[in-house]
């Protein structure tokens, strides 16, 4: 006899959402910072998504037929998705072979070794670009820079991020006025005319994107919003108490990773909690963590770890926020 399916109890929510559906609308949502990173960067960064992309989805497809010898699911776009997402992540110079050892880690480590998609405790393009970070530090922390006129990337010109600035500014006793000298204008942040990883820097694109995927209800606001107003906030007390020795506000929300990771890291279905109340805590503490590790942090950013280390927290929130049960009584308070 075979083993009964066990379900859980009614009601149950139908949609017409599949899981590629709701990957692929990713993928649109990413395609105004892929075109910004083409433009800035050039032929590098499409050669960068093109190999993190085939070697995720190659190893993915390989792995699942001849190694765990289960169903082959390729197909579905999460792969194609974490190969995108892990090349926004890393520097469009990056070696070749790293980038596909990258890919093999997120792939095979990350979400594989896990069960696959479902299954997998971090999200696995983070788990690849941190493993890249900790072995490679030099490769990965080597920035390219686009020529005066923003379209050609020259491999040899590489310079800081502009929290890199920020950091070894203040580590020499610069102050914040000098520092600022040096730093990008608003507009180019908000444009990504930056160095940076392939497809963190440009605000613009990624807000747009990030619209789209709440306009078709693939992600709700809770946990982007969260985790960009607790930025706000902690980057703004320290900023108002002593303005020469930290960034304003705008700068740690424009720079780095933080509306890549809160519009599109961080909201993995997968990884992030079930509940409403659940996303608000769990993306309170990635902005508390990215803000503690960029201020006083050996790194400059602080958003991937953030992420991981607010994902292993995800199942203990899952069990303390349960959502209530259908028919359960409503607790209310007599007068």
């Amino acid at each position: 006899m075979a083993d009964p399916i066990i379900i859980s109890a009614s009601p149950h929510v139908h949609s017409n959402k599949s899981t590629k559906n709701l990957m692929y609308d990713v993928l649109y949502a990413l395609i105004p910072a892929f075109l910004v990173s083409i433009y800035v960067f050039g032929v590098s960064a499409l050669v960068l998504t093109s190999v993190a992309v085939a070697s995720c989805v190659l190893f993915e497809y390989v792995i699942q037929k001849y190694l765990l010898k289960t169903t082959v699911t390729v197909s579905d776009g999460s792969a194609l998705i974490t190969g995108i997402l892990l090349a926004f992540n890393l520097p469009s110079n990056l070696p070749i072979w790293m980038i596909i050892l990258g890919s093999l880690v997120a792939i095979g480590v990350a979400k594989l070794s896990f069960g696959g998609l479902g299954y997998n405790i971090f999200n696995p393009a983070l788990v690849g670009r941190v493993f890249l970070l900790i072995s490679f530090p030099v490769q990965m922390t080597s920035w390219p820079t686009a020529v005066e006129n923003n379209t050609t990337l020259v491999d040899a010109v590489t310079s800081e991020t502009t929290l890199g600035i920020i950091k070894e500014g203040l580590m020499y006793g610069d102050t914040m006025t000098t520092i600022s000298e040096k730093l990008p204008s608003t507009i180019d942040l908000l444009l990504g005319i930056t160095g940076g990883s392939a497809g963190e820097m440009s605000a613009l694109a990624l807000i747009l994107g990030g619209i789209f995927l709440l306009a078709r209800k693939v992600i709700t606001w809770h946990i982007p919003i969260t985790i960009l107003v607790t930025m706000t906030v902690m980057t703004g007390i320290f900023w108002l108490i002593n303005p020469e020795q930290y960034a304003n506000p705008l700068i740690h929300l424009l720079s780095g990773g933080a509306i890549l990771g809160a519009f599109y890291m961080a909201t993995d279905l997968v990884t992030s909690p079930m509940t409403k109340k659940g996303m608000i805590v769990f993306a309170i503490g990635i902005g508390v963590i990215t803000v503690v590790i960029r201020l006083f942090g050996a790194y400059p950013e602080g958003v991937s770890f953030a992420i991981l280390i607010m994902n292993a927290f995800v199942p203990l929130i899952n069990k303390y926020f349960k959502p209530r049960r259908f028919g359960s009584p409503i607790k209310s308070k007599i007068v």
